[in-house]
Protein backbone atom coordinates (compact mmCIF):
# COMPACT_ATOMS: atom_id res chain seq x y z
CA UNK A 1 0.00 0.00 0.00
CA UNK A 2 1.38 3.26 -0.91
CA UNK A 3 2.12 5.99 1.65
CA UNK A 4 1.68 9.40 1.46
CA UNK A 5 3.05 12.29 3.29
CA UNK A 6 0.34 15.00 4.33
CA UNK A 7 1.98 17.92 5.86
CA UNK A 8 -0.05 20.29 7.88
CA UNK A 9 1.25 24.04 7.39
CA UNK A 10 -1.44 25.96 8.90
CA UNK A 11 0.14 27.42 12.38
CA UNK A 12 1.08 30.58 12.96
CA UNK A 13 4.28 29.87 15.15
CA UNK A 14 3.79 33.17 16.97
CA UNK A 15 6.02 31.75 20.51
CA UNK A 16 8.92 32.27 18.26
CA UNK A 17 8.14 36.06 17.66
CA UNK A 18 10.01 38.36 16.08
CA UNK A 19 11.18 36.03 13.62
CA UNK A 20 8.16 34.09 13.09
CA UNK A 21 5.23 36.11 11.88
CA UNK A 22 1.68 35.39 10.67
CA UNK A 23 2.82 36.33 6.79
CA UNK A 24 6.43 34.14 7.07
CA UNK A 25 5.51 31.73 10.23
CA UNK A 26 8.25 29.50 11.92
CA UNK A 27 7.90 26.40 9.01
CA UNK A 28 9.16 28.63 6.39
CA UNK A 29 12.04 29.62 8.56
CA UNK A 30 15.81 28.09 9.00
CA UNK A 31 15.48 27.86 12.22
CA UNK A 32 17.41 24.65 13.19
CA UNK A 33 20.73 24.92 12.34
CA UNK A 34 20.05 24.65 9.25
CA UNK A 35 19.89 25.76 5.31
CA UNK A 36 16.38 24.46 4.88
CA UNK A 37 13.55 25.63 6.09
CA UNK A 38 11.59 23.68 8.85
CA UNK A 39 9.11 22.61 5.98
CA UNK A 40 11.80 21.67 3.73
CA UNK A 41 14.11 19.28 6.39
CA UNK A 42 10.13 17.51 7.06
CA UNK A 43 10.59 16.37 3.69
CA UNK A 44 13.75 16.03 3.50
CA UNK A 45 14.19 13.38 6.09
CA UNK A 46 11.35 11.23 4.33
CA UNK A 47 13.46 10.22 1.90
CA UNK A 48 14.08 6.92 1.52
CA UNK A 49 10.94 6.11 3.12
CA UNK A 50 7.90 8.02 1.30
CA UNK A 51 7.89 8.28 -2.70
CA UNK A 52 4.96 9.68 -3.18
CA UNK A 53 4.39 13.53 -3.95
CA UNK A 54 3.36 14.50 -0.66
CA UNK A 55 0.33 16.51 -0.02
CA UNK A 56 0.72 20.22 1.45
CA UNK A 57 -2.58 21.76 3.45
CA UNK A 58 -1.68 25.30 4.19
CA UNK A 59 -2.98 28.60 4.57
CA UNK A 60 -4.11 30.58 1.16
CA UNK A 61 -1.99 33.28 2.03
CA UNK A 62 1.29 31.45 2.03
CA UNK A 63 0.82 29.45 -0.88
CA UNK A 64 3.64 30.99 -3.12
CA UNK A 65 6.08 30.43 0.06
CA UNK A 66 4.93 26.53 0.12
CA UNK A 67 5.21 26.40 -3.44
CA UNK A 68 8.78 28.25 -3.85
CA UNK A 69 10.71 26.10 -0.94
CA UNK A 70 9.03 22.60 -2.56
CA UNK A 71 10.54 23.72 -5.59
CA UNK A 72 13.92 25.04 -4.15
CA UNK A 73 14.35 21.16 -3.16
CA UNK A 74 13.17 19.80 -6.23
CA UNK A 75 9.75 18.75 -5.28
CA UNK A 76 7.82 19.03 -8.23
CA UNK A 77 3.72 18.39 -8.98
CA UNK A 78 3.06 19.41 -5.51
CA UNK A 79 -0.51 18.93 -4.11
CA UNK A 80 -0.84 22.05 -2.23
CA UNK A 81 -4.69 22.24 -0.27
CA UNK A 82 -5.64 25.80 0.54
CA UNK A 83 -7.73 25.84 3.57
CA UNK A 84 -9.87 29.03 3.22
CA UNK A 85 -9.40 29.58 7.24
CA UNK A 86 -7.93 27.66 10.13
CA UNK A 87 -10.27 25.23 11.50
CA UNK A 88 -7.44 23.24 13.56
CA UNK A 89 -6.34 19.58 12.34
CA UNK A 90 -8.75 17.04 12.45
CA UNK A 91 -10.62 19.00 9.41
CA UNK A 92 -7.32 19.72 7.72
CA UNK A 93 -6.64 15.86 7.77
CA UNK A 94 -10.08 14.91 6.55
CA UNK A 95 -9.13 16.85 3.41
CA UNK A 96 -5.91 15.21 2.75
CA UNK A 97 -7.55 12.09 2.87
CA UNK A 98 -10.53 13.02 0.49
CA UNK A 99 -7.70 14.11 -1.62
CA UNK A 100 -5.62 10.68 -1.26
CA UNK A 101 -8.23 8.56 -2.12
CA UNK A 102 -8.31 9.01 -5.69
CA UNK A 103 -7.70 5.76 -7.35
CA UNK A 104 -6.81 3.54 -4.10
CA UNK A 105 -6.88 3.29 -0.19
CA UNK A 106 -3.41 4.76 1.11
CA UNK A 107 -1.24 5.14 4.22
CA UNK A 108 -1.40 8.70 5.31
CA UNK A 109 2.10 10.13 7.49
CA UNK A 110 0.69 12.89 8.71
CA UNK A 111 3.04 15.20 9.90
CA UNK A 112 3.24 19.20 11.16
CA UNK A 113 5.38 21.18 8.98
CA UNK A 114 7.45 23.01 12.04
CA UNK A 115 8.74 20.11 14.22
CA UNK A 116 13.01 18.75 14.41
CA UNK A 117 13.73 15.62 14.36
CA UNK A 118 17.61 14.99 15.82
CA UNK A 119 17.80 11.01 14.88
CA UNK A 120 15.90 10.51 11.37
CA UNK A 121 16.80 6.46 11.53
CA UNK A 122 15.03 6.30 14.55
CA UNK A 123 12.41 8.21 12.97
CA UNK A 124 12.35 5.75 9.68
CA UNK A 125 12.21 3.08 11.84
CA UNK A 126 9.41 4.22 13.70
CA UNK A 127 7.45 5.08 10.96
CA UNK A 128 7.80 1.15 9.37
CA UNK A 129 6.35 -0.04 12.51
CA UNK A 130 3.69 2.79 12.84
CA UNK A 131 2.97 1.48 9.26
CA UNK A 132 2.50 -2.16 9.69
CA UNK A 133 -0.24 -1.56 12.24
CA UNK A 134 -1.69 0.92 10.43
CA UNK A 135 -2.28 -1.41 7.52
CA UNK A 136 -4.12 -3.35 9.97
CA UNK A 137 -6.40 -0.65 10.43
CA UNK A 138 -5.32 0.57 13.62
CA UNK A 139 -5.20 4.55 14.09
CA UNK A 140 -1.58 4.99 14.92
CA UNK A 141 0.04 8.01 17.13
CA UNK A 142 4.26 8.43 18.00
CA UNK A 143 4.95 8.79 21.52
CA UNK A 144 8.20 10.38 22.22
CA UNK A 145 10.35 8.92 24.95
CA UNK A 146 10.32 11.42 27.35
CA UNK A 147 13.68 12.41 29.63
CA UNK A 148 12.35 15.16 31.77
CA UNK A 149 9.01 16.31 33.47
CA UNK A 150 8.13 18.80 30.24
CA UNK A 151 5.10 20.68 31.42
CA UNK A 152 4.48 22.34 27.60
CA UNK A 153 3.54 19.15 26.01
CA UNK A 154 0.41 16.93 25.84
CA UNK A 155 0.75 13.63 27.30
CA UNK A 156 -0.24 10.10 26.14
CA UNK A 157 -0.82 6.67 28.52
CA UNK A 158 0.49 3.79 27.00
CA UNK A 159 -1.74 0.66 28.06
CA UNK A 160 -1.41 -3.29 26.86
CA UNK A 161 1.90 -3.95 25.16
CA UNK A 162 0.79 -5.24 21.30
CA UNK A 163 4.17 -5.93 20.28
CA UNK A 164 7.18 -6.70 22.34
CA UNK A 165 7.13 -3.23 23.42
CA UNK A 166 7.15 -1.59 20.17
CA UNK A 167 3.72 -0.77 20.06
CA UNK A 168 0.85 0.07 22.98
CA UNK A 169 -3.08 0.60 23.21
CA UNK A 170 -3.53 4.06 24.27
CA UNK A 171 -5.31 4.37 27.24
CA UNK A 172 -5.55 7.95 27.88
CA UNK A 173 -4.29 11.63 26.08
CA UNK A 174 -3.60 14.16 28.99
CA UNK A 175 -3.40 17.40 28.35
CA UNK A 176 -0.74 19.68 29.57
CA UNK A 177 0.27 18.45 33.73
CA UNK A 178 1.81 20.39 35.87
CA UNK A 179 4.82 19.75 37.04
CA UNK A 180 4.02 17.42 39.80
CA UNK A 181 2.42 15.29 37.47
CA UNK A 182 4.55 15.61 34.53
CA UNK A 183 7.05 14.36 37.73
CA UNK A 184 4.99 11.15 37.95
CA UNK A 185 4.43 10.35 34.56
CA UNK A 186 8.34 10.63 34.10
CA UNK A 187 8.65 8.02 36.93
CA UNK A 188 6.28 5.90 35.94
CA UNK A 189 7.55 5.01 32.57
CA UNK A 190 4.22 4.68 30.33
CA UNK A 191 3.68 8.27 29.51
CA UNK A 192 4.92 9.76 26.61
CA UNK A 193 4.66 12.81 24.89
CA UNK A 194 2.32 13.73 22.27
CA UNK A 195 3.63 14.30 19.15
CA UNK A 196 1.23 15.39 17.03
CA UNK A 197 2.36 12.85 14.25
CA UNK A 198 -0.42 9.92 13.48
CA UNK A 199 -0.21 7.05 10.67
CA UNK A 200 -3.56 5.53 9.27
CA UNK A 201 -5.52 4.26 6.31
CA UNK A 202 -6.75 7.47 4.68
CA UNK A 203 -10.11 5.44 4.54
CA UNK A 204 -10.35 4.44 8.52
CA UNK A 205 -9.72 8.07 9.48
CA UNK A 206 -12.60 9.25 7.29
CA UNK A 207 -14.59 6.37 8.64
CA UNK A 208 -13.67 7.11 12.42
CA UNK A 209 -14.21 10.56 11.78
CA UNK A 210 -17.53 10.05 10.08
CA UNK A 211 -18.05 8.04 13.53
CA UNK A 212 -17.84 10.97 16.31
CA UNK A 213 -17.40 14.21 13.91
CA UNK A 214 -20.17 13.24 11.13
CA UNK A 215 -21.03 17.57 10.62
CA UNK A 216 -17.33 17.99 10.36
CA UNK A 217 -17.05 15.47 7.77
CA UNK A 218 -19.68 16.50 5.57
CA UNK A 219 -18.88 19.82 5.83
CA UNK A 220 -15.23 19.04 4.69
CA UNK A 221 -16.89 17.01 1.62
CA UNK A 222 -18.84 19.84 0.52
CA UNK A 223 -16.14 22.10 0.97
CA UNK A 224 -13.82 19.35 -1.07
CA UNK A 225 -16.33 18.48 -4.06
CA UNK A 226 -16.66 22.03 -4.61
CA UNK A 227 -12.76 22.40 -4.93
CA UNK A 228 -11.02 24.99 -7.89
CA UNK A 229 -7.76 24.37 -9.40
CA UNK A 230 -5.50 27.57 -9.04
CA UNK A 231 -2.40 27.63 -10.67
CA UNK A 232 -0.51 24.91 -8.66
CA UNK A 233 -3.14 25.07 -6.14
CA UNK A 234 -6.15 23.46 -4.49
CA UNK A 235 -8.90 25.99 -3.73
CA UNK A 236 -11.41 24.70 -1.11
CA UNK A 237 -15.34 26.20 -1.24
CA UNK A 238 -15.09 28.92 1.25
CA UNK A 239 -18.52 29.24 2.10
CA UNK A 240 -19.06 25.64 3.16
CA UNK A 241 -15.47 25.17 4.58
CA UNK A 242 -16.74 27.81 7.07
CA UNK A 243 -19.51 25.61 8.19
CA UNK A 244 -16.80 23.13 9.35
CA UNK A 245 -16.26 23.03 12.93
CA UNK A 246 -12.74 23.36 14.37
CA UNK A 247 -11.42 20.68 16.12
CA UNK A 248 -8.00 18.60 16.63
CA UNK A 249 -7.60 14.93 15.60
CA UNK A 250 -6.68 14.05 19.11
CA UNK A 251 -10.57 15.54 20.54
CA UNK A 252 -12.62 14.33 17.38
CA UNK A 253 -11.09 11.24 16.80
CA UNK A 254 -7.89 9.94 18.62
CA UNK A 255 -9.54 10.71 21.97
CA UNK A 256 -12.71 8.41 20.90
CA UNK A 257 -11.62 5.20 18.78
CA UNK A 258 -10.77 1.92 20.05
CA UNK A 259 -8.64 1.61 17.58
CA UNK A 260 -5.87 4.22 18.44
CA UNK A 261 -2.04 2.51 19.20
CA UNK A 262 0.79 4.72 20.29
CA UNK A 263 4.27 4.22 18.77
CA UNK A 264 7.54 5.23 21.49
CA UNK A 265 10.07 7.14 18.98
CA UNK A 266 13.74 8.66 20.86
CA UNK A 267 14.19 10.34 17.51
CA UNK A 268 15.40 13.59 19.49
CA UNK A 269 12.22 15.27 18.81
CA UNK A 270 10.82 19.51 19.33
CA UNK A 271 8.10 20.92 18.55
CA UNK A 272 10.14 23.81 18.57
CA UNK A 273 7.39 25.64 20.14
CA UNK A 274 9.45 28.26 22.06
CA UNK A 275 12.57 30.31 21.85
CA UNK A 276 13.10 27.84 25.24
CA UNK A 277 12.89 24.63 23.35
CA UNK A 278 14.63 25.95 20.01
CA UNK A 279 17.96 26.66 22.33
CA UNK A 280 17.41 23.15 24.01
CA UNK A 281 17.64 21.32 20.68
CA UNK A 282 20.32 23.43 19.34
CA UNK A 283 24.31 22.37 19.78
CA UNK A 284 25.22 24.94 22.56
CA UNK A 285 29.02 25.74 23.06
CA UNK A 286 30.88 25.74 26.58
CA UNK A 287 29.38 28.54 28.35
CA UNK A 288 25.25 26.42 27.25
CA UNK A 289 25.04 29.22 25.13
CA UNK A 290 23.25 29.17 21.44
CA UNK A 291 24.23 32.19 19.42
CA UNK A 292 23.39 32.86 15.28
CA UNK A 293 24.76 35.73 13.70
CA UNK A 294 27.26 38.57 14.50
CA UNK A 295 26.82 38.04 18.00
CA UNK A 296 30.04 39.17 20.96
CA UNK A 297 29.68 37.52 24.26
CA UNK A 298 31.72 38.20 27.31
CA UNK A 299 30.48 36.48 30.58
CA UNK A 300 27.24 34.74 29.46
CA UNK A 301 25.68 31.69 30.32
CA UNK A 302 22.82 29.53 29.17
CA UNK A 303 21.30 31.77 26.77
CA UNK A 304 20.06 31.96 23.27
CA UNK A 305 21.36 34.54 21.06
CA UNK A 306 20.56 35.26 17.45
CA UNK A 307 21.24 38.53 15.64
CA UNK A 308 19.73 38.74 12.05
CA UNK A 309 21.14 42.04 10.65
CA UNK A 310 23.11 43.94 13.35
CA UNK A 311 25.69 43.22 15.69
CA UNK A 312 24.46 42.07 18.88
CA UNK A 313 26.84 42.16 22.54
CA UNK A 314 25.67 40.46 25.35
CA UNK A 315 27.80 41.16 28.71
CA UNK A 316 27.05 39.75 32.32
CA UNK A 317 23.41 37.78 30.98
CA UNK A 318 22.49 33.96 32.20
CA UNK A 319 19.26 32.43 31.39
CA UNK A 320 18.63 34.99 28.23
CA UNK A 321 17.07 35.10 25.27
CA UNK A 322 17.79 37.86 22.78
CA UNK A 323 16.66 37.83 18.89
CA UNK A 324 17.39 40.79 16.86
CA UNK A 325 15.21 41.38 13.73
CA UNK A 326 15.63 44.77 11.25
CA UNK A 327 12.32 46.04 13.24
CA UNK A 328 12.15 44.87 16.63
CA UNK A 329 14.06 43.13 19.16
CA UNK A 330 12.80 40.40 21.60
CA UNK A 331 14.69 40.70 25.12
CA UNK A 332 13.15 37.95 27.71
CA UNK A 333 14.24 35.16 30.38
CA UNK A 334 14.55 31.75 29.02
CA UNK A 335 11.82 30.12 31.50
CA UNK A 336 9.12 33.74 30.50
CA UNK A 337 9.95 32.89 26.90
CA UNK A 338 6.11 30.77 26.54
CA UNK A 339 4.49 34.40 26.61
CA UNK A 340 5.42 35.83 23.94
CA UNK A 341 2.50 34.64 22.37
CA UNK A 342 0.91 37.65 24.65
CA UNK A 343 3.12 40.24 23.26
CA UNK A 344 1.83 39.10 19.57
CA UNK A 345 -1.73 39.12 20.91
CA UNK A 346 -1.26 42.81 22.10
CA UNK A 347 0.59 43.64 19.10
CA UNK A 348 -2.57 42.19 16.79
CA UNK A 349 -4.76 43.90 18.93
CA UNK A 350 -3.46 47.53 18.64
CA UNK A 351 -2.83 46.99 14.74
CA UNK A 352 0.67 46.60 14.51
CA UNK A 353 2.58 45.66 11.05
CA UNK A 354 5.39 43.70 13.38
CA UNK A 355 3.03 40.80 14.43
CA UNK A 356 1.79 40.22 10.86
CA UNK A 357 5.20 40.76 8.78
CA UNK A 358 8.72 41.14 8.43
CA UNK A 359 10.42 44.24 6.32
CA UNK A 360 11.33 42.13 3.55
CA UNK A 361 7.91 40.61 2.14
CA UNK A 362 7.93 37.41 0.15
CA UNK A 363 5.52 37.61 -3.27
CA UNK A 364 5.47 35.20 -6.20
CA UNK A 365 7.64 36.90 -8.39
CA UNK A 366 10.77 37.43 -5.03
CA UNK A 367 10.59 39.96 -2.54
CA UNK A 368 10.72 43.86 -1.39
CA UNK A 369 11.89 45.57 1.68
CA UNK A 370 11.09 49.06 2.77
CA UNK A 371 14.75 50.11 3.15
CA UNK A 372 13.72 53.67 4.66
CA UNK A 373 10.34 55.71 4.68
CA UNK A 374 9.25 59.15 6.12
CA UNK A 375 5.76 61.69 5.39
CA UNK A 376 5.19 61.50 1.69
CA UNK A 377 8.04 59.19 0.67
CA UNK A 378 9.42 55.58 0.60
CA UNK A 379 12.26 53.42 -0.39
CA UNK A 380 12.58 49.50 -1.14
CA UNK A 381 14.40 46.90 -2.45
CA UNK A 382 12.89 44.69 -4.74
CA UNK A 383 13.97 41.54 -6.63
CA UNK A 384 12.60 39.73 -9.11
CA UNK A 385 13.23 35.60 -9.79
CA UNK A 386 14.51 35.34 -13.32
CA UNK A 387 11.43 35.05 -15.55
CA UNK A 388 9.19 36.55 -13.36
CA UNK A 389 6.91 39.40 -13.27
CA UNK A 390 4.84 41.66 -11.04
CA UNK A 391 1.57 42.77 -12.15
CA UNK A 392 0.74 44.94 -14.75
CA UNK A 393 -0.94 47.86 -12.28
CA UNK A 394 -0.96 51.47 -11.25
CA UNK A 395 -1.38 53.85 -8.34
CA UNK A 396 -3.51 56.93 -7.49
CA UNK A 397 -1.68 58.14 -5.00
CA UNK A 398 2.24 57.80 -5.82
CA UNK A 399 4.56 57.95 -8.45
CA UNK A 400 7.68 55.84 -8.61
CA UNK A 401 11.69 56.16 -9.61
CA UNK A 402 13.09 52.44 -10.63
CA UNK A 403 17.10 52.32 -10.38
CA UNK A 404 18.01 48.78 -11.62
CA UNK A 405 21.31 47.65 -9.17
CA UNK A 406 21.89 43.81 -10.66
CA UNK A 407 20.73 42.18 -13.50
CA UNK A 408 18.27 43.08 -16.22
CA UNK A 409 14.68 45.02 -16.20
CA UNK A 410 12.12 44.54 -18.70
CA UNK A 411 9.75 47.43 -18.00
CA UNK A 412 6.81 48.65 -19.35
CA UNK A 413 5.90 52.14 -18.48
CA UNK A 414 2.73 53.93 -20.23
CA UNK A 415 2.85 52.63 -23.64
CA UNK A 416 6.40 52.23 -23.98
CA UNK A 417 8.02 48.85 -22.85
CA UNK A 418 11.60 48.91 -22.97
CA UNK A 419 14.90 47.35 -20.98
CA UNK A 420 17.34 48.61 -18.27
CA UNK A 421 20.34 47.59 -16.84
CA UNK A 422 22.56 48.17 -13.99
CA UNK A 423 22.64 51.87 -13.31
CA UNK A 424 19.79 53.11 -15.38
CA UNK A 425 16.50 54.22 -14.08
CA UNK A 426 13.18 55.07 -15.13
CA UNK A 427 10.04 57.48 -13.23
CA UNK A 428 6.57 56.24 -13.37
CA UNK A 429 3.73 58.90 -13.07
CA UNK A 430 0.98 58.84 -10.77
CA UNK A 431 -2.10 56.36 -12.55
CA UNK A 432 0.40 55.32 -15.36
CA UNK A 433 -0.09 51.35 -15.99
CA UNK A 434 3.33 49.89 -15.44
CA UNK A 435 5.36 46.67 -15.14
CA UNK A 436 8.39 45.22 -14.41
CA UNK A 437 9.54 41.94 -15.89
CA UNK A 438 12.79 40.17 -14.93
CA UNK A 439 13.82 38.58 -18.53
CA UNK A 440 17.45 37.53 -17.80
CA UNK A 441 18.68 34.39 -15.55
CA UNK A 442 19.83 36.05 -12.65
CA UNK A 443 17.99 37.70 -9.88
CA UNK A 444 17.27 40.97 -10.50
CA UNK A 445 17.34 43.45 -7.93
CA UNK A 446 16.09 47.25 -8.10
CA UNK A 447 15.64 50.25 -5.47
CA UNK A 448 12.44 51.76 -5.63
CA UNK A 449 11.55 54.89 -4.17
CA UNK A 450 8.28 56.30 -3.75
CA UNK A 451 6.89 59.55 -3.15
CA UNK A 452 3.10 60.67 -2.90
CA UNK A 453 0.30 61.46 -0.44
CA UNK A 454 -0.39 57.86 0.71
CA UNK A 455 1.77 54.85 0.24
CA UNK A 456 0.34 52.34 1.37
CA UNK A 457 -0.02 48.83 -0.22
CA UNK A 458 -3.43 48.74 -0.95
CA UNK A 459 -2.78 51.35 -3.22
CA UNK A 460 -2.78 49.22 -6.24
CA UNK A 461 -5.10 48.75 -9.35
CA UNK A 462 -4.18 45.61 -11.10
CA UNK A 463 -4.95 45.13 -14.93
CA UNK A 464 -3.52 41.49 -15.88
CA UNK A 465 -1.51 39.24 -13.14
CA UNK A 466 0.64 36.29 -13.86
CA UNK A 467 -0.58 34.77 -10.56
CA UNK A 468 -4.01 34.71 -10.09
CA UNK A 469 -4.52 38.03 -7.39
CA UNK A 470 -7.31 39.84 -7.41
CA UNK A 471 -7.47 42.31 -10.66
Amino acid sequence: MKIVAAVLSGGTGSRLWPLSRELTPKQFLPLAASNHTLLQETLLRLEGIVSETPIIVCNGEHRFIVAEQLREINIHNSQIILEPEGKNTAPAVAVAALHALQDEDVILLVLPADHKIGNTKNFHDSIQIAVEYAALDYLVTFGITADKPETGYGYIQAGQSLAQNKVFKVDKFIEKPSKEKAEEYLKSGNYYWNSGMFVFKASRYLEELEKFAPTMLEAVKRAYSDEKQDLDFIRLNPETFAQCPANSIDYAVMEHTENAVVVPSSCQWSDIGSWSALWESEKQDTDGNVTIGDVLTSDVKNSYLRAEERMLVAVGLEDIVVVETPDAILVTHKNKSQQVKKIVEHLNHHDRAEAYSHKRVYRPWGSYETLIEGPKYKVKRITVKPGASLSLQSHHHRSEHWVVVTGVAEVTNGENVFTLKHDESTYIPTQTKHRLRNPGNIMLELIEVQSGEYLGEDDIVRYEDNYGRVV
